[in-house]
């Protein structure tokens, strides 16, 4: 317990049970009872709920909630991003009367302690936060909430490595109480785990439709191949410019969504060819011209903007190459001048609050067209946003990743779903080089459960997750060669298992990182077998230099 010295006595709000009401259709009634039923028995249960974007997801757990609070006991929510936490609190704050108490990154570390300590003595009655609130010491846990449990952002990949979805449902298993897993896009785990006839079975709750009279939004593919950019023109195709313009006519709002921070992702010299690389890293530098810098995603390294070529000397010849939000922010702008434009990604919103003024002022029609990365695709509600579009729909499908396809449909799904919430019509177009993509198709066709059932389907073939087991080791050092051999010498140690297959060693796709060289081998185990077990017998044998560092992710999300 923390010292006397620090505690401030503090009244924390406590809804009144009897003024919670939340207003519910047929399909959301019948949901929010289920979950009512394990709140009120007090007994373990893990459910899914299953909307369509503006389904009405949010207040079906609300309902949820108001039975724990009545009960006398505590809820805990996590949402996958701190900007979502300002919009989500309004909500609630409408709902419930009272604000929720929040824990993030920017909660000062003086209301830290004093929310760690009004949790432990039972004092506040729902907690709202990112990941970390998981730790928080509620004294007597009668719900917990993941909204978006699909989002990757519940990975913790520095430091200790855990999923916060997976943790959470541990949890409220040792708590004896409900979990509900919301989602739009579940993730293939949960959706597998909804057939399961075991302990671990999920329930799944299906709202099929939209709140209210809002139809799904129309979805066409813009195929780049044919309906390019005129050249020189810009990165938006002649029908984006033209979906633009109309909406605009209309007096309605509009939202672009490229993901990739910045202006440009690559910075060369026109003169000799020059790329600007990060020096502690294997990647390009990503230029960003509202700070006339460029910087390094993975380490944060950065520059200014240089005046000559380092490798010939030219000046004034640096050429900027592809597209990042703020490059198409330029583009919009000078495409029309007249609009009011906010730009929403980590850089322009670096705290909640910035976040929380970006959102307002699109509620409050002060912005005619936004544009941003992955931050605009989750929990928003903007009632004269009526057309979404995709600068670059092919962004995330390449690399090695097992989940792009499954990750790209889901963003992509999530940020569509933003168009055409109220009682206006919605559009939504996808700029692709692909359109024949099993995403894109899926995507034009609405046919979410036949993607999901090929990619289960494949998984299954292959047995990775979810019906294998993955773990990740990475070896770093300063020296590639010693990283090389300590690879090779921890591979060749491995136990024969006939469950298990050890791949590699081979370089990270990012083989230099904040200044240290990676190898990396990867594990693919069956089910049955006891994959943390077997790497504590393998790596508990071998003696790596202490210059060498291993770190182990079991079943990891980044294949960086």
């Amino acid at each position: 317990l923390l010292p006397e010295t620090h505690v401030v006595e503090e009244r924390w709000p406590v809804p009144d049970p009897a003024r919670i009401e939340v207003q519910l259709n047929e399909g959301q009634a019948s949901a929010a009872r289920r979950l009512e039923e394990a709140v009120q028995e007090r007994r373990h249960a893990a459910f899914l709920l299953d909307g369509v974007p503006g389904a009405g997801k949010t207040e079906v757990y609300f309902a949820a909630i108001a039975a724990c609070i009545r009960a006398g006991r505590q809820a805990l929510v996590l949402l996958p991003e701190i900007a979502l936490t300002s919009q989500w609190s309004a909500r609630f704050t409408r709902t419930f009367g009272v604000p929720p108490v929040a824990w993030h990154a920017d909660v000062r570390s003086a209301r830290r302690r004093k929310i760690w300590r009004a949790a432990i003595e039972g004092k506040v009655p729902l907690v709202v936060g990112a990941r970390s609130a998981l730790w928080l010491p509620l004294r007597d846990v009668g719900l917990i909430v993941v909204d978006e449990e699909h989002d990757p952002s519940f990975k913790q990949d520095d430091g200790v490595t855990y999923q916060a979805r997976d943790a959470a449902i541990a949890r409220a298993r040792f708590e004896n109480c409900p979990i509900v897993l919301a989602s739009a896009t579940p993730s293939l785990e949960t959706v597998v785990a909804t057939s399961s006839a075991g302990p671990d079975r999920i329930h799944r709750l299906v709202l099929p439709e939209r709140h209210g009279s809002a139809p799904a939004p129309k979805v066409d593919i813009v195929d780049l191949r044919s309906a390019r950019p005129r050249r020189g023109a810009g990165f938006l195709a002649p029908r984006m410019v033209g979906e633009l313009e109309a909406t605009l006519e209309r007096g309605e709002q509009a939202l672009l969504f490229l993901n990739r921070r910045g202006y440009a992702p690559l910075s060369l010299c026109r003169a000799c060819g020059h790329r600007f690389r990060c020096p502690n890293c294997s990647a390009w530098l990503t230029a960003h011209r509202l700070r006339r810098r460029l910087q390094c995603h993975h380490c944060g390294f950065s520059m200014p903007e240089p005046d000559h070529c380092p490798e010939c000397g030219t000046t004034d010849a640096l050429a900027l190459s592809g597209p990042g939000v703020e490059r198409i922010a330029d583009e919009v702008r000078h495409l029309f001048p007249n609009a009011r434009t906010a730009l929403l990604t980590s850089d322009t919103a670096t705290t909640a609050g910035q976040a929380a003024a970006i959102v307002g002022a699109v509620e409050r029609r002060e912005v005619d067209i936004l544009i941003g990365t992955q931050m605009v695709a989750k929990g928003h509600h903007f009632p004269d946003l009526t057309l979404v579009g995709v600068v670059d729909g092919d962004l995330g499908l390449g690399g090695g990743d097992l989940r792009a396809a499954e990750r790209s449909f889901q963003l992509l799904y999530q940020v569509s779903g933003r168009a055409g919430r109220a009682d206006k019509p919605g559009r939504v177009l996808i700029q692709t080089h692909l359109p024949g993509h099993p995403v894109m198709r899926a995507l034009a066709s609405g046919d979410r459960d036949r993607f999901v059932a090929a990619e289960i389907a494949e998984r299954e073939d292959g047995l990775l997750p979810p019906f294998g087991r993955l773990a990740s080791l990475i070896l770093s050092g300063a020296r590639q060669v010693d990283v090389q051999a300590a690879a090779r010498h921890l591979a060749l140690a491995a136990p024969i298992d006939p469950g298990v297959r050890v791949l590699g060693p081979a370089p990270a796709p990012i083989a230099l990182l904040r200044g240290r060289w990676r190898e990396r081998l990867l594990v693919r185990a069956r089910l049955d077998v006891d994959l943390p077990d077997y790497l504590r017998l393998w790596t508990g044998a071998v003696r790596l230099p202490s210059a060498i560092q291993l770190m182990i992710d079991v079943d990891p999300y980044d294949f960086l």
